[in-house]
């Protein structure tokens, strides 16, 4: 016998050995192999646990409230523009009322809220000082991610509109 031979002889004897230990403690086969399902349930609970915690669902803070959606990603845009508050709460109606639909206009807040490509745009302004005014521009799709994308535009659309002259 070759010494390889005598190796896997002695792993197969050790092998039957365990085996025939657990019958001969009136335990079958049965609860070993339960056991593993057993583990494999904790495993995969344990995994659904983990997904559901990095899922990133929540919910965001908006002008009017909480709302359903993801929080990680970005979707606000703040700029300051040494103009009257006035001017700048017409700019944003009349852009809002040009590229899409306005939905809420709250004069108390100062919260404009309008909906423009199936995506919920907020626009809030207020006053920092005398003549500087911050304009926040907050965008979000109807899944609840943010679209920078969506709120720079609105924000770049404001800023001309202050600029260029009113027809």
């Amino acid at each position: 016998m070759t010494p390889r031979q005598y190796i896997l002889f002695i792993l197969k004897r050790k092998t039957q050995n365990n085996l025939s230990t657990i019958a001969s403690n009136d335990l079958t086969l049965k609860p070993v192999l339960i056991g593993m399902p057993r583990m494999t349930f904790r495993l995969v609970l344990f995994g659904l646990v983990a997904i559901f915690a990095f899922s990133n669902i929540g919910c965001i803070n908006t002008p009017v409230g909480n709302k359903f959606g993801v929080p990680v990603t970005r979707d606000k845009i703040i700029s300051r523009y040494e103009r009257p508050l006035d001017q700048i709460l017409n700019s944003a109606r009349e852009v809002l009322s040009r590229i899409g639909t306005v939905t809420n206009d709250d004069v108390i807040t100062k919260t404009l809220t309008a909906k423009i490509n199936k995506r919920t745009v907020y626009v809030t302004v207020k006053e920092v000082e005398p003549l500087v005014t911050e304009v926040v521009v907050q965008a979000r799709t109807s899944r609840g991610t943010g679209d920078l994308t969506m709120a720079s535009e609105v924000d770049k659309q404001i800023a001309l509109g202050l600029v260029l002259p009113q027809n």
